[in-house]
Protein backbone atom coordinates (compact mmCIF):
# COMPACT_ATOMS: atom_id res chain seq x y z
CA UNK A 1 0.00 0.00 0.00
CA UNK A 2 1.14 3.71 -0.98
CA UNK A 3 1.72 6.54 0.89
CA UNK A 4 3.20 9.79 0.72
CA UNK A 5 3.86 12.96 2.85
CA UNK A 6 5.39 16.49 1.50
CA UNK A 7 8.59 17.95 3.09
CA UNK A 8 10.29 21.21 2.55
CA UNK A 9 13.92 21.38 1.16
CA UNK A 10 16.19 24.12 -0.06
CA UNK A 11 15.06 23.04 -3.60
CA UNK A 12 11.28 23.59 -2.98
CA UNK A 13 8.62 21.02 -1.87
CA UNK A 14 9.95 17.22 -2.00
CA UNK A 15 6.73 14.41 -2.45
CA UNK A 16 7.99 11.22 -0.68
CA UNK A 17 6.37 8.18 -1.56
CA UNK A 18 6.07 4.51 0.37
CA UNK A 19 5.15 1.42 -1.20
CA UNK A 20 4.45 -0.65 1.85
CA UNK A 21 6.66 1.57 4.24
CA UNK A 22 9.90 1.79 1.62
CA UNK A 23 10.56 4.87 -0.35
CA UNK A 24 9.64 4.27 -3.87
CA UNK A 25 9.58 7.69 -5.15
CA UNK A 26 10.88 11.56 -4.51
CA UNK A 27 9.27 14.16 -7.02
CA UNK A 28 10.23 17.93 -7.12
CA UNK A 29 7.80 20.44 -7.97
CA UNK A 30 6.86 20.74 -11.99
CA UNK A 31 9.30 17.53 -12.18
CA UNK A 32 9.10 15.66 -15.59
CA UNK A 33 7.76 12.14 -15.58
CA UNK A 34 6.03 12.79 -12.03
CA UNK A 35 3.48 10.16 -11.42
CA UNK A 36 0.05 11.50 -11.42
CA UNK A 37 -0.93 12.79 -7.50
CA UNK A 38 -3.59 9.92 -7.04
CA UNK A 39 -1.08 7.27 -7.51
CA UNK A 40 1.10 8.48 -3.92
CA UNK A 41 -1.83 6.69 -1.88
CA UNK A 42 -2.95 8.71 1.35
CA UNK A 43 -0.87 10.94 2.85
CA UNK A 44 1.28 10.05 6.03
CA UNK A 45 3.52 11.96 7.23
CA UNK A 46 5.02 9.56 10.48
CA UNK A 47 6.51 6.64 8.00
CA UNK A 48 8.96 9.16 6.15
CA UNK A 49 11.51 9.61 9.57
CA UNK A 50 14.45 8.10 8.43
CA UNK A 51 14.11 9.86 4.55
CA UNK A 52 13.47 13.30 6.18
CA UNK A 53 16.02 12.96 8.55
CA UNK A 54 18.88 11.85 5.81
CA UNK A 55 17.47 14.54 3.63
CA UNK A 56 18.01 17.22 6.36
CA UNK A 57 21.59 16.05 7.23
CA UNK A 58 22.30 16.21 3.12
CA UNK A 59 20.80 19.59 2.77
CA UNK A 60 23.15 20.88 5.66
CA UNK A 61 25.97 19.68 4.06
CA UNK A 62 26.18 16.68 6.45
CA UNK A 63 25.28 13.70 4.93
CA UNK A 64 27.28 12.99 1.50
CA UNK A 65 25.94 9.31 1.18
CA UNK A 66 22.09 7.93 1.50
CA UNK A 67 21.25 4.71 3.29
CA UNK A 68 17.69 4.71 3.02
CA UNK A 69 16.29 1.66 1.98
CA UNK A 70 14.83 1.95 -1.31
CA UNK A 71 12.28 0.48 -3.27
CA UNK A 72 12.81 1.34 -7.00
CA UNK A 73 10.56 -0.05 -10.13
CA UNK A 74 12.01 0.02 -13.54
CA UNK A 75 13.13 -2.24 -16.30
CA UNK A 76 16.39 -4.15 -15.63
CA UNK A 77 18.43 -1.75 -17.44
CA UNK A 78 17.36 1.04 -15.65
CA UNK A 79 17.74 -0.16 -12.00
CA UNK A 80 21.14 -1.23 -13.30
CA UNK A 81 21.52 2.72 -14.28
CA UNK A 82 20.29 3.80 -11.10
CA UNK A 83 22.98 1.59 -9.37
CA UNK A 84 25.44 2.97 -10.98
CA UNK A 85 24.10 6.70 -10.84
CA UNK A 86 24.54 5.40 -7.02
CA UNK A 87 28.29 4.95 -7.07
CA UNK A 88 29.29 8.72 -8.32
CA UNK A 89 31.07 10.15 -5.26
CA UNK A 90 29.47 13.37 -3.66
CA UNK A 91 30.99 16.52 -5.19
CA UNK A 92 31.96 14.60 -8.57
CA UNK A 93 29.62 14.32 -11.75
CA UNK A 94 30.12 11.74 -14.75
CA UNK A 95 28.83 12.03 -18.48
CA UNK A 96 26.52 9.82 -19.96
CA UNK A 97 29.14 8.30 -21.55
CA UNK A 98 31.03 7.28 -18.85
CA UNK A 99 28.55 5.81 -17.27
CA UNK A 100 27.75 3.68 -20.49
CA UNK A 101 30.87 3.04 -20.03
CA UNK A 102 30.79 1.39 -16.82
CA UNK A 103 28.17 -0.46 -17.98
CA UNK A 104 30.11 -2.08 -20.61
CA UNK A 105 28.23 -0.75 -23.25
CA UNK A 106 29.82 2.80 -24.05
CA UNK A 107 27.06 3.94 -27.28
CA UNK A 108 24.30 3.73 -25.23
CA UNK A 109 25.08 7.19 -23.58
CA UNK A 110 21.17 8.08 -24.54
CA UNK A 111 19.74 4.89 -23.55
CA UNK A 112 21.82 6.46 -19.86
CA UNK A 113 20.41 9.31 -20.59
CA UNK A 114 16.53 8.31 -20.97
CA UNK A 115 17.00 6.09 -17.80
CA UNK A 116 18.41 8.81 -15.70
CA UNK A 117 15.56 10.58 -16.55
CA UNK A 118 13.31 8.41 -15.16
CA UNK A 119 14.84 7.76 -12.13
CA UNK A 120 12.23 7.74 -9.20
CA UNK A 121 14.50 8.78 -6.48
CA UNK A 122 16.10 12.01 -7.98
CA UNK A 123 18.44 13.36 -5.33
CA UNK A 124 18.95 10.24 -3.01
CA UNK A 125 19.88 8.23 -6.73
CA UNK A 126 22.31 11.50 -7.95
CA UNK A 127 21.04 12.13 -11.16
CA UNK A 128 22.48 15.20 -10.80
CA UNK A 129 25.90 14.41 -11.09
CA UNK A 130 25.83 13.59 -14.66
CA UNK A 131 26.66 15.53 -17.43
CA UNK A 132 27.11 16.04 -21.15
CA UNK A 133 29.74 15.05 -22.95
CA UNK A 134 31.07 18.35 -23.19
CA UNK A 135 30.23 19.04 -19.67
CA UNK A 136 27.14 20.93 -20.28
CA UNK A 137 23.99 20.74 -18.07
CA UNK A 138 21.72 18.84 -19.58
CA UNK A 139 18.51 16.44 -19.35
CA UNK A 140 17.61 16.96 -15.63
CA UNK A 141 13.82 15.87 -14.96
CA UNK A 142 13.77 18.52 -12.07
CA UNK A 143 15.02 21.14 -13.95
CA UNK A 144 18.36 22.87 -15.03
CA UNK A 145 18.58 25.36 -12.57
CA UNK A 146 17.86 22.76 -9.82
CA UNK A 147 20.68 20.81 -11.15
CA UNK A 148 23.09 23.24 -11.24
CA UNK A 149 21.83 24.45 -7.59
CA UNK A 150 22.91 20.66 -6.32
CA UNK A 151 26.04 20.73 -7.95
CA UNK A 152 27.03 24.04 -6.55
CA UNK A 153 25.72 22.87 -3.45
CA UNK A 154 28.06 19.58 -3.57
CA UNK A 155 31.38 21.34 -4.71
CA UNK A 156 31.30 24.12 -2.25
CA UNK A 157 33.82 24.23 0.43
CA UNK A 158 32.72 23.50 3.74
CA UNK A 159 33.36 25.35 6.91
CA UNK A 160 33.00 24.33 10.61
CA UNK A 161 33.15 26.82 13.06
CA UNK A 162 34.83 25.33 16.31
CA UNK A 163 32.57 24.84 19.85
CA UNK A 164 33.53 26.64 22.31
CA UNK A 165 34.90 24.65 24.47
Amino acid sequence: MKHHTVTDSPYGPLTLVADDGVLCGLYMTDQRHRPPQETFGTRDDTLFTEAEEQLEAYFAGDLKEFTVELRLTGTPFQRTVWERLSRIPYGETRTYGELAATLGTPTASRAVGLANGRNPVGIIVPCHRVLGANGSLTGYGGGLDRKRRLLEFESAPRTRTASPG
